[in-house]
């Protein structure tokens, strides 16, 4: 399926399956979230705050939790004290990658230097 097969037929942009999958991978940081898990495998909160830099405990806590509701990411939390929580990608979030690898190749390819 393309998004060829629904050219003129669009009323609504989110009754496609690219509006689905935006709605997974869109916003500020989603993508971001789920290629740093890619490069890392596991990662903790924490790592993941430092690595991005510029996002905001409450923003990144929402977006963990909503691609863990959307079955991108899995987190597994240790019953120790202090509490150790970690995030990897599930099944269903590591099937994006390629998709990240080729914007990742776009951007390099379309760089004006």
């Amino acid at each position: 399926m393309s998004m060829h097969e629904f050219h003129g037929k669009v009323k609504n942009i989110e009754d496609t399956p690219f509006g689905y999958t935006m709605s997974l991978i869109g916003g500020k940081w989603r993508m971001v979230i789920l290629y740093l898990l890619a490069e890392n495998q596991t990662i903790r909160f924490n790592e993941l705050q430092r690595m991005i830099g510029t996002i905001t405990y409450k923003t990144l806590s929402r977006q963990l939790k909503d691609l863990e509701s959307s079955g991108l990411v899995i987190r597994t939390e240790y019953p120790q004290i202090p509490p150790k929580v970690e995030y990897s990608l599930s099944d269903k979030g590591s099937s994006l990658i390629p998709i990240l690898e080729a914007m990742c190749e776009w951007g390099i390819d379309s760089q004006m230097y």
